[in-house]
Formats: structure tokens, C-alpha cells, sequence
């Protein structure tokens, strides 16, 4: 099917401003020409998009739909001019990052690294629930999502993930919550604050089965959404933590942690989720290939 953005414009115009009227005042020109140019859209498209109600025009369903296409389409070229004068301005490549608020900081520090050695790389990094950053991937405002779990299979929301690493948990701590027990890890769980992930984790559901398993009765004290703000606090001497093993070294040098021992048999993922793009980021491969 065929239209021409030019009718979108005009229809998106009128349904903002209400009336053929005051479009044709907003645009400078005759309220015919832009009658027809709607009428020429609603032809091609098969649907009528307003209806009158009044004095005035109102939206018919299809309409409704119809804008909700035209508002993004229109308000994104709208940033089109000032995205152009700060890239003339400031000749970097710009990459904007979705990072799941499950996902370790320091992990996706990790991730990131084969970007960000690069000089002429401007990072944009937004933190948010899995599945808003996975709406906005799929609407393009973001290049790429970090996650600690692959996109559920939607037809509908056309993204790809891939696998980047995977890293066994072990259990971290500050030396001077570990002295409250002599007892071998790991009973010496039982006698130790807890810190963890909230449910909103991939891993926090096997971390339970974990403790069942060996017969642990955990003392929670906290649940975090942000990884960055349970390692603030247990670094405080709030509690001992669930974390992958991949980070142990940046743990031990960034928050004075001592590992404390592994748990057999359970992994965290980590995943790069992308959409379907004929022109791909030309920094997204870096990441994917790393």
C-alpha cells in the first residue's frame, strides 16, 4: 500500500489543531487543499480517519490509530534538525543503551568494554524494568538492551537476543559481616544478614532453591532492585550477597568484598537484545562480537 507522507502530515496537523481551519492557519494554506490531501489519505488507506462531530471534526477509531502512527513518526522528525547541528557539532557516534535494572552495573561495565575504549563513542545509558526497555527497543529510542534474560518470543515486537556471557554465582561480603559466624559456608548463612535481588531477577528464584537445597533458613535483610544499591549497602555491613563470579575481582577492589563461596550448579546470563534493522548500529556488532 502506497500514501504519501505528505497526507499523513496534513491529517496528523488537523486532528492536533481540531478543525480544517485552523490547520490551513497553522499551515498557511487554503482549507481545500488540505481537505483533499486528508481525503486523498483515507482513500488509499481504505478507512475514513475523521468524522464530523459538531462544528467541529472528531476521530473515527481508524483515525485514532491512524495518529498514533502519524504522533510518532511527526514528533520524532520534529527532533530531526537538532539531532543533525549537535552531530555536525560534535562528531562522535552516539549509542544509547537500555540496561535492565536486575543487571549488575559492574557486569555491564564488562559488557560495554569493547565500546567504550573507542575515543569517538558518546554512551547513553537509560536503567529501567525489562519490559519498558524492550517497548521503547522496539519503537527504536533505544539501540540496544542488557539484560539478564532473553526477550520473550513476540511476533509483534520484532527483537533478537544473543547470549554474550555467563558466569557462576558465588556469595560476597564485607570481612567484618563474615566474623558474626565460624561456621563453614555454607551454614554460615544461616547466621549471616542476607542481601538480595528482588523476584524481578532471573536468578533470585534459583538462589531459593539454592537455600532449600542446603538446608539454609535465610535472615533477609533487604531487597534491591538495583544492583548498584544492594553492593552500596552491603558494603555499609548491611549483609552478605548473591553475585556473579565474573565480578569478583571488581568487587574486591571497588567495594572491599571477600568472597565467601560458589553455589553449585546456578548461573546468571546475560543477554544483548536488538531490533530488526536493516541498517544496523555500526557499534552494536562490537558488543555482540566481543
Amino acid at each position: 500500500m502506497l500514501y504519501n507522507y505528505r497526507h499523513l502530515y496534513y491529517f496528523w496537523v488537523v486532528a492536533k489543531e481540531g478543525s480544517m481551519s485552523k490547520a490551513a492557519e497553522r499551515l498557511n494554506i487554503a482549507i481545500q487543499t488540505i481537505s483533499a490531501q486528508v481525503h486523498e489519505l483515507e482513500k488509499s488507506l481504505g478507512y475514513l480517519l475523521l468524522k464530523p462531530a459538531g462544528r467541529g471534526l472528531a476521530l473515527t477509531e481508524s483515525g485514532f490509530a491512524a495518529l498514533a502512527i502519524a504522533d510518532q513518526i511527526f514528533l520524532l522528525g520534529e527532533k530531526l534538525p537538532e539531532a543533525i547541528r549537535e552531530a555536525a557539532s560534535f562528531p562522535k557516534t552516539k549509542i544509547t543503551v537500555g540496561v535492565s535494572d536486575g543487571l549488575s552495573k559492574l557486569v555491564t561495565r564488562q559488557l560495554l568494554a569493547p565500546i567504550l575504549e573507542k575515543n569517538d563513542v558518546q554512551l547513553i545509558a537509560h536503567d529501567g524494568e525489562f519490559e519498558d526497555l524492550l517497548a521503547d527497543l522496539a519503537l527504536h529510542r533505544l539501540d540496544i538492551v542488557l539484560a539478564d534474560r532473553p526477550a520473550p518470543i513476540n511476533k509483534n515486537l520484532h527483537v533478537y537476543s544473543k547470549e554474550l556471557l555467563k558466569s557462576s554465582i558465588a556469595w560476597f561480603g564485607p570481612s567484618k559481616v563474615l566474623k558474626r559466624s565460624k561456621k563453614a559456608f555454607p551454614q554460615c548463612l544461616n547466621d549471616l544478614p542476607i542481601l538480595l535481588p528482588t523476584t524481578h531477577s532471573k536468578v533470585r528464584h534459583l538462589i531459593d532453591q539454592w537455600f532449600v537445597h542446603n538446608g539454609i533458613s535465610p535472615n533477609i535483610a533487604g531487597e534491591f532492585e538495583d544492583s548498584a544499591l544492594l553492593k552500596t549497602f552491603a558494603a555499609s555491613g548491611l549483609g552478605v550477597f548473591p553475585a556473579g563470579k565474573i565480578i569478583a575481582k571488581d568487587l574486591k577492589e571497588t567495594y572491599h568484598m571477600d568472597l565467601i563461596g560458589d553455589c553449585e550448579d546456578i548461573y546468571g546470563y546475560f543477554y544483548a537484545i536488538r531490533s530488526e534493522k536493516k541498517i544496523q548500529h555500526p557499534l552494536i556488532e562490537a558488543i555482540i562480537k566481543r
